[in-house]
């Protein structure tokens, strides 16, 4: 397993159990009073499940897994896929801080963190979809 893959999947797996932390903590507000961050949880429970969790699982795999681009560069372009790696974990580590102060004290700052966050997550995307458009073939 290639390294790149290791660390989508190993990240998506912490990302997985921050997720159900984040859902426990958004169904535990049903039965007790707990801090108001918690009910700021709900975007980043979202994101942390399908962008931290099943995304990048995909991109683990998908970078493992499809057909060969070439001899010499088999999984695409090798650093591309780090840089995608980064991008997609450091916009979803500023989502999930930028998120729930958004919604606790919104001002522009925090906006713009969130908007920051998105741009590298879409930064992200693209780059995978550069990537592994030349790996997607007949045979």
């Amino acid at each position: 397993m290639p390294p790149l893959t290791r660390w989508h999947i190993k990240s998506a797996l912490v990302y997985f159990v921050a997720a159900l932390l984040a859902g426990l903590g958004l169904a535990l507000r049903s039965v007790m009073e707990l801090p108001s961050i918690v009910g700021a949880l709900a975007p980043v429970y979202f994101h942390l499940l399908m962008v931290g969790w099943v995304t990048q699982l995909i991109f683990g795999v998908a970078y493992w897994m499809f057909p060969r681009f070439s001899a010499e560069e088999p999984r695409g372009n090798e650093p591309l896929g780090w840089a995608t790696c980064w991008l997609l974990n450091i916009g979803l580590v500023l989502r999930v801080i930028g998120e729930p102060l958004m919604t606790l004290q919104p001002n522009v700052i925090f906006g713009w963190v969130v908007v920051f966050s998105a741009a590298l997550q879409w930064l992200a995307g693209l780059g995978f979809v550069v990537n592994m458009w030349g790996r997607v073939k007949e045979k």
